[in-house]
């Protein structure tokens, strides 16, 4: 993405909006790669640009080298966006293979191929539905599974964490994982930064359509973060001793923690939520 701009008129002989002023970046395969910022920033505007549907007033994006406007860089990209409005009147089944079909699927295969990513998003029992039935949640798993139904290189997100509960939340987290390890590229917006911690090698922060932050996830947490050391109950008499010696050295002592995990963690390495066993987990 080269020198990316897009302006948007506000009407007949209104004054015109610049939603991306001059970004450029490159996000390179397999990585995961984070986008926040407020409303109105400009991500969905560059997430519409990356899929092709939106053309820049000025520069160019390209697809794995090719411009994302063409047919062959569409072809190579999975979506979900914020709020998926599907025909009520399908079931999930029937939507995903329509969207199987749409993105050049066809023959035998796409049956197992669409009961393969339904399962993965935990919609085998609802497969028979008509999604006007389904709730938010169960709507927003559907639409991910018609985004990765033709394994598409590049996966793009709007918010795929909307809607959903801690549970469903969890299995979406797993299959971007499982997304990266198979050398896939995710890029997903998000308002939600300890999502973006979790799962993201990179971020990119935009403000009123400018790239403002590009930085690596893990740079930005651990920079001038204080230094934890894990050791078993200290009585205070040792715990004294300590905090003297490190002030001799200059080192300021900032307090005691006791290290613990998030709830959602705790839950899940006791249930796996579906109603069997978890696997416990540090």
């Amino acid at each position: 993405m080269d020198g990316i701009t897009r302006v948007f008129a506000t009407g007949w002989r209104g004054p015109t909006v610049r939603a991306l002023n001059g970004i450029t970046l490159r996000i390179e395969e397999g990585e995961v790669v984070g986008l926040v910022g407020a409303n109105g920033s400009g991500k969905s505007t560059l997430l519409k640009i990356i899929l092709g549907v939106l053309a820049p007033t000025e520069g160019e994006c390209r697809v794995f080298g090719v411009p994302s406007g063409r047919r062959e860089a569409r072809e190579s990209v999975g979506f979900l966006p914020e709020s998926p409005d599907f025909s009520p009147q399908l079931t999930g089944f029937e939507l995903v293979c329509f969207h199987a079909q749409l993105g050049g699927m066809a023959g035998a295969g796409i049956r197992g191929r669409v009961d393969e990513v339904i399962s993965g998003v935990g919609l085998t029992e609802a497969r028979n539905r008509r999604v006007g039935t389904y709730s938010k949640g169960m709507r927003q798993r559907l639409g991910l599974a018609q985004a990765l139904v033709t394994d598409p290189r590049l996966v793009i997100l709007d918010e795929p964490a909307s809607g959903l509960d801690f549970v469903a939340a969890e299995e979406t987290a797993r299959t971007i994982r499982a997304l990266k390890a198979r050398g896939r590229t995710v890029v997903f917006a998000s308002h939600r930064p300890e999502q973006v911690e979790e799962l993201c090698d990179r971020v990119l922060v935009l403000d009123q359509g400018r790239l403002v932050l590009e930085a690596a996830v893990a740079e930005l947490v651990c920079a001038r973060a204080p230094t934890a050391l894990l050791v078993d109950p200290l009585p205070a008499e040792t715990l004294g001793d300590l905090r003297a010696w490190l002030r001799v050295r200059g080192v300021e002592f900032l307090g005691v923690e006791r290290s613990r995990r998030g709830l959602a963690q705790a839950i899940w390495s006791r249930w796996d939520g579906r109603g069997g066993e978890g696997v416990e987990r540090p």
